[in-house]
């Protein structure tokens, strides 16, 4: 089934460390444990322009080298002033653009493919691995028939008590209907690593998503990817916007939580050949977008992309449960919203 092979990059994977048969099982069991969700986060209102923050642009060194081939070569780049959302949009935002507009996301309709090929209506779930596969490359991400943002783990899944998590199950074609609806934009990559920055100079520093003197800094996956997460800060999955410090800017979860989608095209080089839609070599057939931030799943033994710099591919007509938004609106000189 095409949706399978779609996702094919987020399905399989070699394990960087490894849990024996026994440990494993001692793990499952405990990471299978209910856990009471611990109260944090800010207010937040349905409003999609709640809490945006002014950006004062500049120019900066966009991108790293040394961690990721994608992540570069660094290029200099000028970003001019813009207003950015101070968290993810989240669910109750979400559902206010769909009870105001009648909206259903891609992946409650089924999404379509640039050829034409209808694909089935649902999203991409991660499933801790139930065992250990004799070394061999092991399953975590699945097609799931019924995911959508509504249920974004499946069918029998729902949003209660998670108003204020971000929305996740949005296929790019979503996020920019909703951002339309808001008289707002996504984020291009440059102003999105800009902001996440907050200020600072670097784009592989890792201290927004490091313990720091033993308290969590982002929602970030603890223990060993995929079998194994103790659940040091608190959050298996998504959290509600705000648990962990702002940066520099304010701004709450540019790191760790969920993936936040970008308006460029995706090539695995900040250096690409002019008129290239878009290349993702592990899936060269669907056009992809840039996401950037990392999410609740980015460990330190796989997938360290809990950085300005960090970026990744991902196909735009796919939902998946670690994957959501926020928006963006232009400045005047004068730092008042741009109109249109």
């Amino acid at each position: 089934m095409r949706s399978v092979t779609r996702i094919r990059t987020w399905v399989a994977g070699i394990v960087l460390a490894a849990l024996g048969a026994a440990g494993y099982a001692s793990a499952h069991r405990l990471q299978s444990q209910p856990r009471s969700e611990p109260r944090c986060g800010i207010a937040v209102s349905d409003a999609p322009d709640d809490g945006m923050v002014l950006i004062h642009g500049g120019r900066f060194e966009m991108g790293a080298g040394g961690v990721y081939p994608e992540e570069g070569p660094p290029v200099e780049i000028s970003v001019g002033d813009f207003w950015i959302s101070r968290h993810d949009v989240t669910n109750a935002q979400f559902a206010r653009f769909v009870r105001e507009t009648g909206y259903r996301t891609v992946g409650e309709r089924g999404g379509q493919t640039v050829s034409g090929k209808v694909e089935p209506a649902g999203g991409a779930v991660f499933e801790m691995p139930s065992a250990v596969d004799d070394g061999r490359p092991v399953r975590w991400w699945h097609f799931v028939a019924g995911a959508d943002w509504r249920h974004p783990q499946g069918p029998g899944s729902d949003l209660r008590g998670k108003a204020d998590h971000p929305v996740v199950q949005i296929a790019y074609a979503d996020a920019q209907a909703y951002a339309t609806w808001a008289g707002l934009q996504l984020p291009s990559e440059a102003q999105w690593e800009y902001a996440a920055r907050g200020g600072g100079a670097s784009g592989t520093a890792t201290a927004q998503a490091a313990v720091a003197h033993g308290v969590p800094r982002a929602n970030v996956w603890q223990g060993v990817f995929p079998f194994f997460n103790s659940d040091a800060d608190g959050f298996i999955g998504t959290s509600p916007v705000g648990c962990f410090p702002a940066n520099g800017y304010g701004l709450y979860d540019m790191v760790g939580n969920v993936w936040q989608w970008t308006t460029d095209l995706y090539f695995p080089s900040h250096r690409y050949p002019v008129g290239l839609r878009s290349f993702d070599p592990n899936n060269p057939n669907v056009p992809s977008r840039v996401i950037k931030g990392g999410s609740f799943l980015c460990a330190a033994n796989f997938c360290m992309r809990y950085r300005p710099a960090a970026r990744q591919p991902h196909d735009e007509g796919l939902g998946t449960s670690h994957i959501g938004f926020r928006l963006v609106r232009l400045a005047t000189p004068n730092g008042a919203p741009r109109a249109g």
